[in-house]
């Protein structure tokens, strides 16, 4: 028998992205452009052969990267592809180009990174990153970090604020305008599409705690926007230690 929708298994950070990204080459392929309306979620379930929930956590990658807008009563239109970090961003060709022709990507793929590594690297990296986001991040910057918070703010399940949670952060690295850093950091994007991280954070998850994301992603922008970078250290600081002990409680 089929499973009703609300049984079916949650769907992997690595399916969305492959799910959106052959959305945008088939709609690359049909010579759609920037303000071009995509079909409807119904027509592309048929057309890419996957659930209309399938389709919809696509979709909802999609307008976190930036590569749509969905407008109310109107559609879901394609917008001009914004920059990628260098070096591809997350997937596909740029991140072997990023990795070095792949050695830093375990052998069984994204899930073999352990959530404990990529917590402590994010621990490592994240922090130190800010004074090059106070330095450098332009007025388009803080554009994208609010479309970001916008977007977290109105997510309406776990998935879509996990969508969200890592576009903000991604921004927030963009805007360092550093090459080595936007590659380093496209490795740990990669990490947290893992099987492995994606099961722990989502047993962790909860609205109380999605709240409290936000409000530390809320005091790092502020703090970046001030041009504070001993406050945006800190925030960033308490946000990571926070997800850290909401994943593994007193075990580290």
């Amino acid at each position: 028998m089929r499973k009703a929708a609300g049984d079916m298994p949650p769907i992997s950070a690595d399916r969305r992205h492959r799910l959106a990204d052959l959305i945008l080459a088939d709609s690359q392929r049909a010579g759609l452009g920037p303000g071009s309306r995509l079909p409807t979620e119904r027509q592309l379930a048929l057309e890419m052969g996957a659930t209309r929930s399938s389709v919809r956590h696509a979709l909802a990658v999609l307008q976190a990267e930036g590569r749509i807008s969905r407008e109310v009563g109107r559609g879901t239109f394609l917008r001009d592809a914004p920059p990628r970090l260098p070096g591809g961003g997350i997937d596909g060709a740029g991140l072997a180009s990023a990795t070095a022709g792949g050695s830093l990507v375990p052998p069984d793929g994204a899930g073999g990174f352990a959530p404990a590594d990529v917590m402590t690297i994010r621990r490592l990296l994240e922090p130190l990153a800010m004074p090059l986001v106070v330095a450098w991040a332009t007025a388009a910057d803080f554009k994208e970090m609010d479309r970001c918070l916008v977007g977290g703010d109105q997510a309406g399940s776990y998935d879509e604020f996990e969508t969200w949670d890592l576009a903000l952060h991604r921004s927030i690295m963009a805007a360092s305008h550093s090459p080595l850093l936007a590659q380093l950091y496209a490795v740990i994007e990669t990490a947290r599409h893992g099987h492995f991280w994606g099961d722990l954070k989502r047993r962790s998850a909860s609205r109380e705690r999605r709240e409290m994301y936000q409000a530390d992603h809320a005091e790092l922008v502020s703090a970046l926007r001030a041009r504070d970078t001993e406050r945006a250290e800190q925030a960033m600081r308490t946000h990571l230690a926070r997800v850290d002990s909401h994943l593994f409680g007193e075990s580290r």
